[in-house]
């Protein structure tokens, strides 16, 4: 059972929790980004039961005609593994959310996003954005990190490809050699990488960032270029303001809230209250009946 303290950053330990969370924020405006936490598995079964749990995810949130769509980790679905197993378990999730009958609008499946992890992952994970944007003619998106040297020219390579693209500043602690270390420069290429998406991409611009002025100037990319855009947020943080942001008239955004659940919730609520002081003395304030 999730603690009351880790339930405001995970949404349950089942997939009926997390839907039900998912239901509570369309009543609102905001849709959901649901990800089964696990990784870095080294074994093919639980590789292959997290895919199939994607399996049965996807077509559960079609069932319910839910505003969601699911956010896979490689190496969770067996990237640790072998490029095979990821690129089986992959295809199969993949399959089965185009074939489901979701509630988009377009009438595509459900959405599925390719998570990034390290930079060493990023060559196989991009290829395989590539071939499944190709296939499924634009039905899933991948994240690129900001914090990475090579960001701005991946978005070249990306931007003539159908699906979305999610940019967010990179959580991974990077080598020197290939990633910006200060903060300033970080927020420098996350600004320069969002302008040249909001200009060269047609699919849309996903902005994974709880930075007001990182979504403010993507509002004025949007209202410069007429992009559409969607702005993303974890669940836990900031959450009045991804109300509000669904509920403004004046901003002409999808809001979407990034949602884990399953089991493997205790490592997952530790990096949140390591990375945030605000975090940390909300968890602590929990702990003290404050």
């Amino acid at each position: 059972m999730i603690p009351p303290i880790a339930s405001n950053f995970v949404a349950g330990e089942t997939p009926a929790a997390a839907l039900a969370h998912v239901e509570s924020l369309n009543d609102r405006g905001v849709a959901g980004i649901l990800n089964l936490l696990g990784e870095h598995y080294e074994e093919r079964p639980p590789a292959d039961a997290d895919a199939d749990a994607y399996v049965d995810l996807v077509e559960a949130i079609a069932d319910r005609n839910l505003d969601a769509c699911v956010s896979v980790k490689p190496s969770q679905i067996g990237l640790d593994v072998g490029d095979d197993a990821f690129r089986e378990n992959l295809a199969r999730i993949v399959e089965a959310a185009s074939d489901s009958a979701s509630g988009d609008s377009e009438g595509t499946g459900t959405f599925v996003w390719i998570d990034m992890e390290d930079h060493e992952t990023t060559d196989v994970t991009l290829d395989a954005f590539e071939r499944h944007a190709v296939e499924t003619d634009g039905n899933v998106g991948v994240c690129v990190q900001a914090n990475l040297k090579r960001t701005r020219e991946d978005l070249e390579r990306l931007a003539d490809l159908p699906g979305k693209v999610r940019l967010v500043k990179g959580a991974y602690d990077e080598p020197a050699a290939i990633s910006y270390k200060e903060k300033s420069r970080v927020d420098e290429s996350y600004r320069d990488c969002l302008a040249y998406m909001f200009e060269a991409f047609d699919d849309g611009v996903a902005v994974g960032s709880h930075d007001p002025a990182m979504i403010e100037h993507a509002t004025e990319l949007h209202a410069e270029h007429g992009t559409p855009y969607e702005v993303q947020m974890l669940m836990g943080v900031r959450e009045a303001e991804q109300f509000d942001l669904a509920a403004d008239p004046d901003v002409d955004a999808a809001v979407y809230q990034y949602i884990p659940y399953g089991t493997k919730w205790f490592s997952y609520f530790y990096r949140r209250v390591r990375e945030r002081k605000s975090n940390a003395l909300f968890a602590l304030r929990a702990v003290v009946g404050r």
